[in-house]
């Protein structure tokens, strides 16, 4: 791709509205902009960001038996009803011209799923199911003042499990765990992300969140110095004890939420009549669980702890590019055009600056975006019959012959 016909552009000054360094970093970049407090469009640097975490996500959820559906964020008022959530968790409503019926947007969707799944689970041999979803959800956030983390709009992974026994909600809740784990590795996480203890809500004792430890985190917790178990501080009553090994040395740190998980039991089952009849004729109740995983909050996450003080550096499991190459001056266009075709026909991404401007700002945007690897292509690596490469997260860049480039850049990558 040429940088020239790129949408984006980056910033020279960072809005004031910006606060959060996510926010901060990712709108001058041009990953992001601002339509209102909390609403953001996802620019298309952002969106291959954005897909490359949506697909990391979906392969793991098909891994562990997930399947995938597209439900509406128009929820209409009667499903809430049936649940007594109308009126005490539906923010944002809104009414039909046409019948004045009346919807809520979707922020969570048990009300859209129970009922569908009721339709086709009639005996023990339909269960369990396990369904997911990647769409935009609507929270009426209070303060949504920390870019992508606290927006009133936002991608998410929800899925749902079904169940005809609790021992089987309990199994595969784990088996979640560890997708998630895998998760968090892969977009390049794994190892400052903790399993947390949270409140359960109105389901159960506790539920479980995933917080990835940073400086700038909106949360409290506890950390386990024994299982590396960690506790809400939201739930901590008097000195926190981890709930696994009853230790009581615990380091507290802030982090940043990047994934839930709840054991709903009959919550939303019990009133929609998801039952069926088990193998011995007996009609029962399924029970449910939910996995919450935020996409635009992971990239808000991500871009948190993987920058420095020049930009952004993507771990390459999610750049928008793998190699970011600048043509520093015409005399290099003829053979930047050359190294382009060379490694895009081995399958690498390359994002082309061919705009015309300076060497320093096409350098200094190449650090604030923060592709993995920088390519340079100039009259001075042509003397020499070569190209410069250096890892964004590196100092010193290294001078590689022509013909030696796709194999350079493949053990790089």
């Amino acid at each position: 791709m040429k940088q020239s016909e790129l949408f984006i552009k980056t910033l020279k000054e960072i809005p004031k509205e910006a606060v959060a360094l996510n926010h901060k970093l990712l709108i001058k970049a041009g990953y992001i902009d601002q339509l209102s407090s909390g609403v953001f469009t996802i620019l298309d640097l952002g969106l291959k960001v954005i897909y490359k975490i949506e697909n990391i996500v979906r392969k793991e959820m098909n891994n562990i038996g997930g399947i995938e559906i597209l439900m509406p964020a128009l929820i209409p008022r009667e499903n809430w009803k049936e649940t007594d959530r109308w009126d005490i968790d539906v923010i944002l409503k809104t009414k039909s011209n046409y019948g004045k019926k009346e919807y809520g947007l979707g922020w969570t969707h048990e009300e859209v799923i129970t009922p569908l799944v009721k339709k086709f689970i009639h005996s023990y041999k339909d269960l369990p199911k396990y369904i997911y979803q990647i769409q935009t959800k609507f929270r009426d956030e209070a303060r949504p003042k920390s870019g992508l983390f606290r927006s009133r709009e936002f991608i998410m992974k929800d899925l749902y499990s079904f169940h005809a026994t609790e021992k089987d909600l309990n199994d595969y809740y784990e088996t979640v765990k560890k997708a998630y784990f895998k998760i968090y590795g892969i977009l390049g996480i794994g190892e400052m992300t903790y399993l947390t203890y949270a409140s359960g809500g109105d389901f159960s004792k506790y539920s479980h969140e995933f917080q990835m430890v940073t400086p700038y985190g909106e949360d409290t917790i506890y950390i386990c110095d024994k299982c590396s178990i960690a506790i809400n501080a939201e739930i901590v009553e008097g000195k926190p004890t981890c709930p696994d090994c009853k230790n009581i040395n615990l380091k507290e740190e802030k982090a940043i939420e990047v994934g839930n998980i709840f054991k709903l039991k009959n919550r939303f089952s019990k009133p929609f009549g998801v039952n069926f009849t088990d193998k011995d004729g007996n009609k029962k109740t399924s029970v449910m669980g939910c996995y919450g995983l935020g996409i635009s909050r992971v990239m808000g996450a991500i871009a948190e702890v993987y920058n420095d003080k020049e930009g952004l550096r993507w771990p390459s499991s999610v750049a928008p590019y793998d190699i970011h190459m600048l043509q520093l001056d015409d005399d290099a266009k003829q053979e930047s055009e050359s190294v382009y075709k060379l490694l895009v026909k081995e399958g690498i991404d390359v994002l082309w600056d061919d705009r015309q401007e300076t060497a320093g700002t096409k350098l200094k945007d190449a650090d604030l975006i923060g592709i993995p690897i920088r390519l340079i292509v100039s009259s001075r690596t042509l003397s020499k019959k070569s190209v410069e490469l250096k890892k964004r997260d590196e100092d010193k860049p290294i001078i590689v012959s022509k013909n030696m480039v796709v194999s350079e850049v493949k053990k790089m990558l």
